[in-house]
């Protein structure tokens, strides 16, 4: 597709970015749905907390690793029936886990799922690029992101009632039927993404995989993508435990928390990318950075705090943190060539699924339990987050010359 391409979504381009946040809104939720649920897992299948943090992990990674096993050969086949094979793999896994009635089967259930479901994203991500010229990702990669919000605000929620309910099978058995009508969607809408088959592949899929694993510029986006994660995965965890019991919030409350900066999330997502696409990438990310880093450092320092303060805390942190992931995103869209763009995704989302697990687990370190309940160590966590945003941002600008550069070098040819 063109450079020039009006700047205005076509009717197709609009019920493409819509199908992709549909898709990316069912496996988040698929991913998300399980923390919430682990108070009625927990007694209804008889294990302990480590277990239950055992089928958590698992699910990340075995994401990664799918991820990553993928990409040699993620562009040797049309992406829309790649998508539609590694889809309903994830919806059959999703059933499994609301069938799964012993711990062995909801821990082999949630391998499966993330073994199909952590591969889904970066051929999302694969459809965008094919799909959409550079003037518009920012503006696609905003639609797309809001389905973060949008699990938060309706998925979670809805997740909740339907297990209180019924049982916490009964979400699960939800996401997958919901999770049909997509795949409905795929077969019968979207129209076969196969351009990169006419040009000229590698022999060999390992080789594939080998070189786009070693190629300089991609090595660094690699890189960043691990410390971009590095916030979400090292505060998240800890959120709702640090707003009860270092904050004074009550778990009454926690629901409008989520539900104001859901809402909020899904209205500045969208506005974000739209400005990325005007002024630049790299402006509204360095912005974005500022902004993450001071939210970080003041709310990792809080005390007792009003449910009101906190809620506009939450509100600004995560404009920070998606003024940085949607022009990234935006940005490293345009650095693979149209016949690497699969296995690029593909190790990229590998790297954002280990990387948020290693995150975790240093997180984990980091953080005790004082005798009352407290959160310990908090502070040491917002200098660690701040500390990798601010490598992270000198790393995106230093793409975003190579890009330049490379695109000015291949300019007259």
């Amino acid at each position: 597709m063109s450079e020039q391409s009006p700047s205005a979504f076509s009717k197709y381009q609009s019920f493409v970015a819509g199908l992709m946040a549909f898709l990316q809104f069912a496996v988040i939720l698929d991913f998300m749905i399980m923390s919430p649920l682990g108070a009625m897992i927990m007694p209804g299948l008889g294990i302990t907390p480590r277990q239950f943090g055992l089928a958590v992990s698992a699910y990340a990674f075995s994401a990664g690793i799918s991820a990553f096993l993928t990409a040699g050969f993620a562009d040797r086949f049309d992406r829309k029936r790649l998508l539609l094979f590694f889809y309903a793999g994830f919806i059959g896994g999703t059933l499994w886990c609301g069938v799964a009635d012993t711990f062995p089967t909801l821990l082999a259930a949630r391998i499966v799922t993330g073994l199909f479901g952590g591969v889904i994203g970066s051929i999302l991500m694969a459809i965008i690029t094919d799909l959409f010229p550079p003037n518009m990702r920012g503006r696609v990669m905003g639609v797309v992101q809001s389905a973060f919000a949008a699990s938060q605000v309706l998925g979670l929620p809805a997740g909740l009632y339907l297990s209180n309910h019924g049982t916490w099978h009964t979400p699960f058995l939800a996401i997958a039927a919901f999770g049909v009508v997509g795949g409905l969607i795929i077969v019968f809408r979207l129209k076969p993404v196969a351009d990169h088959l006419a040009l000229k592949q590698e022999h060999s899929p390992l080789a594939h995989l080998f070189h786009t694993v070693v190629e300089p510029h991609y090595v660094m986006a690699f890189f960043t993508t691990a410390l971009l994660t590095t916030g979400g995965f090292m505060l998240m965890p800890f959120g709702s435990a640090f707003s009860v019991n270092n904050l004074g919030i009550s778990l009454s409350d926690l629901p409008t928390i989520y539900l104001v900066t859901g809402l909020c999330t899904i209205f500045f997502a969208p506005t974000i990318g739209k400005v990325s696409d005007k002024v630049g990438r790299i402006p509204v990310f360095v912005c974005g950075t500022c902004l993450t880093v001071t939210m970080v450092l003041f709310y990792t320092h809080l005390q007792t705090t009003p449910l009101a303060e906190l809620i506009a805390v939450n509100v600004i942190l995560f404009l920070g943190i998606f003024s940085r992931m949607i022009p990234y995103q935006a940005l490293i869209s345009t650095l693979p060539d149209p016949v690497k763009r699969g296995s690029f995704n593909s190790v990229n989302s590998a790297v954002q699924q280990l990387g948020g697990g290693v995150a975790s687990a240093v997180a984990a370190q980091l953080i005790t339990a004082g005798p009352d309940g407290k959160l310990i160590g908090m502070p040491s966590v917002g200098f660690v987050v701040v500390g990798t945003s601010v490598v992270s941002m000198l790393l995106t600008w230093q793409i975003s010359r190579s890009l330049k550069k490379r695109q000015a070098a291949s300019a007259p040819a």
